[in-house]
């Protein structure tokens, strides 16, 4: 079965931040595998309002485009008809020194019923932890990812 996961904005920033830094050059490289197993149909993307709303406020055009153009490969998306939810949701998600929006993401991706959700923020892979999805960095999902492959 095909695993589910969730890229929150900063992943999908990560390629065009300061490739100099060598954390941010391989997280870069594999967010950029990533979205190629994405493409390949090898993984199944979901995405939410709150993706659309982080992107649209981005204020760099060929960096939002690009992320626009990537969030058509998703197969599932948490429209705002369930805000409801996801932010009761969200609001549990908050008690654990969560932001808002990191909040809303996780809770979209729950409701998505993802495997995965991907993330550069250390905040979040350090304080946000339950049974029912793994967080992780791009890094690490690489290595869960080939790890599952042998």
């Amino acid at each position: 079965m095909k695993k589910k996961v969730y890229l929150d904005n900063c992943t999908y920033n990560r390629p065009f931040d300061d490739q100099r830094q060598i954390r941010i050059y391989l997280e870069a490289q594999a967010k950029l595998h990533i979205q190629s197993l994405i493409a390949d149909n090898k993984l199944i993307l979901s995405s939410s309002y709150m993706s659309l709303y982080e992107n649209n406020d981005n204020p760099h055009e060929e960096r939002r485009l690009s992320i626009m153009d990537f969030l058509g490969h998703a197969s599932i998306f948490v429209n705002y008809d369930k805000a409801d939810i996801i932010e009761a949701r969200a609001l549990k998600i908050i008690e654990k020194h969560i932001k808002i929006k990191d909040a809303i993401h996780i809770a979209c991706a729950l409701e998505a019923g993802c495997d995965y959700f991907i993330t550069t923020d250390d905040n979040l892979i350090k304080n946000y932890s339950n049974n029912e999805i793994i967080i992780c960095s791009p890094i690490d999902f690489i290595n869960i990812w080939e790890d599952q492959d042998e």
